[in-house]
């Protein structure tokens, strides 16, 4: 069963984005919205863990945009969000 993995906290914050890479499965994906957008930021550690998994990392294009952030990770706005929670078995929003 695949599980897209939604994260909107701010990975300085706690250890939320921690938790979500040790539980994440092979066919599992991470989607980055509001301030977990951070974790994008160029050199930083969040950055460095999710640096892996390549096609498996979504964020938001509209909270990239609204933060200034710039990022290899696949952006997608609300209609791919939406695309996305229909694409996997499973969606698990880490509040």
């Amino acid at each position: 069963m695949t599980t897209l993995h939604v994260l909107s906290h701010s990975p300085f914050g706690d250890n939320r984005l921690d938790s979500c890479l040790r539980l994440l499965g092979n066919a599992d994906a991470i989607l980055l919205t509001g301030d977990a957008v951070y974790a994008l930021q160029p050199g930083s550690e969040p950055q460095r863990k999710l640096n892996h998994l390549g096609a498996r990392l979504f964020a938001l294009q509209e909270d990239l945009q609204a933060r200034n952030i710039s990022s290899d990770a696949q952006q997608i706005d609300y209609p791919g969000f939406v695309e996305l929670s229909i694409r996997f078995d499973k969606v698990n929003s880490w509040l």
